[in-house]
């Protein structure tokens, strides 16, 4: 009996020793990086370093988070088309690799060892792929098809994703930038777009940025820099048009926010390797010239509009003809399609807010419920805090009647925030409606296909995060 004893204790021992060299301490990589406990359903992740070691902090303080994150990517990317998780490994591995700079190479080498590190069996292509999901199901899988078949069979139709705006000048309370912007997804992604990355690179300008597990890129880009320059976007809907010989649109959204110094730079970044995925109406400012702009960036047509006195609303219409035409299929002179009934709204906003513009307006701005089609306040998929789970009428082409789908979380910032490199943040619906699974799915069963991965959706109280001291 004793000699059994000795046995179990000396397996335990070596048990914890096992343990003890897993712990986070350990590995010299993790000294100066961190993650907080949730706040009102935010996780906020400082990452520190070379591109390897913010790579490997990040796979090892998400890892939970990414894991579950890759199964919704997957189970999004795949369920509406032919294409299975192996269609789009093979081209984050053929297609994307080749284009992506070393720095950003390191960055997701180091994702991936950091998930290993922590058991989770996730691999490079998988980390490259679910960086470039928006891009590869949205742009890519369509542009693949219709080159061996004839007809863009999409693997999603490129979705109406995001309110925003930018205003400045006469336009704002104190004369400074004000910039605000709420996230449209499916609720099974957009529940978990709730990171808040802190990260203080060895090259380039310190950011803080939301983000979602996993990426290198915010994703639905919104973010700050040490240089002054506050980035932000809106969908360009039903786009299309993808060059495979093109850099990454995950890649030059990250070295957007990590290199940008002015606007200029910003255009520059964005430009150089267009591939036309996830193509966005972006909207930048600099705070140390008080100048916003707004990039419409398609493949074929690019425009840019800047000002240091005026307002720019953002809601997945095309602002140029020219693109509209030639570049997307969007129904432009239909008042009652999402985009056009909020670019309305933002109009009526622009002129009843001019010089009362501020956070506070920012966060109005981006819970309102004012359908202009209808002429009434309604949440739904026409208002600026978009709704469609309570829609009868869906967002067509992208979501059916009463999907799940809308907008899930809300961030706004002015000049006096970007100089402390600060903005607030609102997790789940901004204006206090709440989202039940259960609820919803008995009235909807359709959608029960979702059901394993479905979560709730609480509208948490906004929020203020700063990078940490």
């Amino acid at each position: 009996m004793r000699r059994h004893v000795v046995l179990i204790l000396a397996a335990l021992a070596g048990l914890s020793i096992q343990l003890v060299s897993r712990e986070p301490a350990a590995d010299p990589r993790l000294k100066s990086a961190f993650r907080h406990p949730e706040n009102n359903g935010w996780i906020f992740v400082h990452l520190e370093g070379k591109p390897r070691d913010i790579g490997f902090q990040h796979g090892w303080l998400l890892a939970p988070e990414i894991a579950d994150a890759h199964k919704v990517t997957a189970l999004l990317a795949t369920h509406d088309s032919d294409k299975d998780w192996q269609f789009y490994r093979n081209a984050a591995e053929k297609m994307l690799w080749p284009k992506i700079e070393a720095e950003y190479r390191e960055e997701m080498q180091g994702i991936t060892e950091g998930l290993q590190a922590r058991g989770i069996k996730l691999d490079l292509w998988d980390v490259v792929a679910l960086n470039a999901s928006i891009e590869l199901s949205g742009y890519y899988a369509p542009w693949y098809d219709l080159q061996r078949k004839g007809t863009p069979t999409a693997a999603g139709v490129v979705a109406d994703r995001c309110s925003a705006f930018a205003a400045t000048g006469s336009y704002t309370k104190d004369g400074r930038i004000v910039i605000g912007h709420n996230n449209w997804s499916d609720y099974l992604d957009g529940q978990r777009w709730n990171i808040i990355f802190d990260i203080r690179p060895a090259s380039g300008q310190r950011f803080l940025m939301d983000g979602f597990p996993g990426r290198i890129h915010s994703g639905d880009d919104f973010g700050v820099n040490s240089a002054g320059i506050l980035i932000t976007e809106t969908t360009i809907t039903r786009f299309f048009g993808f060059d495979p010989e093109g850099i990454p649109e995950f890649v030059r959204a990250r070295k957007a926010m990590q290199y940008a110094a002015s606007i200029d730079d910003f255009v520059r970044i964005m430009k150089e390797g267009n591939n036309g995925g996830y193509a966005n109406n972006w909207l930048v400012a600099d705070r140390k010239t008080n100048e916003i702009g707004s990039l419409e960036l398609g493949l074929k047509h690019v425009n840019l509009r800047r000002t240091k006195d005026g307002f720019f609303g953002g809601s997945n219409f095309p602002v140029d003809e020219k693109l509209a035409r030639e570049e997307t299929g969007f129904e432009v002179k239909n008042p009652s399609v999402s985009a056009n009934a909020r670019r309305a709204r933002w109009a009526q906003l622009e002129a009843e807010y001019k010089g009362r513009i501020d956070v506070e307006a920012g966060k109005r701005f981006l819970s309102d419920h004012h359908d202009s089609f209808a002429k009434k306040n309604d949440p739904s998929e026409r208002t600026l805090c978009g709704h469609i789970d309570l829609s009868p009428r869906g967002s067509k082409p992208w979501q059916p009647e009463y999907s799940p789908a809308g907008a899930v979380q809300a961030k706004v910032a002015d000049a006096a925030m970007a100089e402390r490199m600060s903005f607030i943040a609102s997790m789940g619906h901004s204006c206090g409606i709440h989202f039940n699974v259960v609820e919803h799915l008995k009235k909807h069963p359709e959608f029960a296909w979702q059901k394993p991965l479905l979560r709730d959706l609480n509208s948490h109280p906004w929020t203020v995060f700063r990078i940490s001291p």
